[in-house]
């Protein structure tokens, strides 16, 4: 008798494997968890793999993730840097390219070339492109704007969208039917230019836009001669992808 209760003591509570058992798993997860902490993610495999699955498995339909995770938001934030510092190295070659062409051209003087915030900027200083109060394309100008042309034609800058800017001074236009103000002075000159580079240059006519904006963006104040010409002015502006719908600010 005495020995069949220690028998049923021995049965109460829980197994002695299953004390060993819990102490297996706990090292287990102490052991993912440091493997995880110390883990770091590659964001353009990361980016690799989750395009993968986008559309073709039927999940993660339109680029959307499941759950929004900050190693996730972090991975898209470093592919959009990757992509604007390529864009901007496009752009230096770019600028180099069109100021090797000024310097063979002696034409360092009427035309400046400069990164800014919207992207490429091309600068025609004053009469570069027009004779005084007018409208039609130089013949040398027409050269310069093929060649520019050709360069954005290339793969890199095919996609680039491209604004025409004209701008004029504060003095008054001696009146005509074809040109009453510095509005329409200005909006035709960029409308010309736009027009040579999709009729004669062969670009594609979505990427251009034009505008005019008369005297009422100048660089410089409107106080002597030579300021006044800084303000005349048509402005070539290659675009950033960022800055595709943006507005000219000064």
């Amino acid at each position: 008798m005495a020995r069949k209760r220690k028998q049923e003591e021995a049965k109460a509570g829980s197994p002695e494997w299953m004390t060993t058992f819990s102490d297996l798993m706990t090292l287990l997860l102490c052991f993912f968890v440091l493997l995880f902490s110390f883990s770091s993610i590659d964001a353009q495999k990361f980016t690799a793999v989750l395009q993968s699955f986008q559309g073709s498995l039927g999940v993660l339909e339109g680029g959307k993730t499941l759950e929004s995770s900050e190693y996730i938001e972090d991975a898209l934030n470093d592919e959009r840097l990757t992509k604007q510092i390529e864009e901007i190295e496009d752009f230096k070659k770019l600028k180099e390219k069109l100021e090797e062409y000024l310097e063979d051209n002696q034409m360092q003087e009427q035309m400046l070339v400069d990164l800014e915030e919207r992207g490429l900027l091309l600068r025609f200083k004053d009469n570069v492109l027009f004779d005084a109060a007018q409208a039609e394309l130089k013949p040398q100008a027409k050269e310069t704007l093929k060649f520019i042309a050709d360069l954005l034609k290339q793969e890199e800058f095919i996609e680039k969208y491209i604004r025409v800017e004209g701008h004029t001074d504060s003095d008054r236009l001696v009146k005509s039917k074809k040109f009453p103000t510095n509005w329409e002075l200005s909006v035709t000159r960029s409308s010309n230019v736009v027009r040579f580079l999709i009729e004669e240059a062969r670009l594609e006519p979505t990427r251009l836009s034009a505008s005019g904006y008369s005297k009422y963006h100048p660089v410089a104040p409107n106080d002597t001669i030579e300021n006044k010409a800084k303000n005349r002015r048509v402005d070539i502006v290659i675009l950033r992808s960022d800055f595709a719908n943006s507005e000219p600010y000064y």
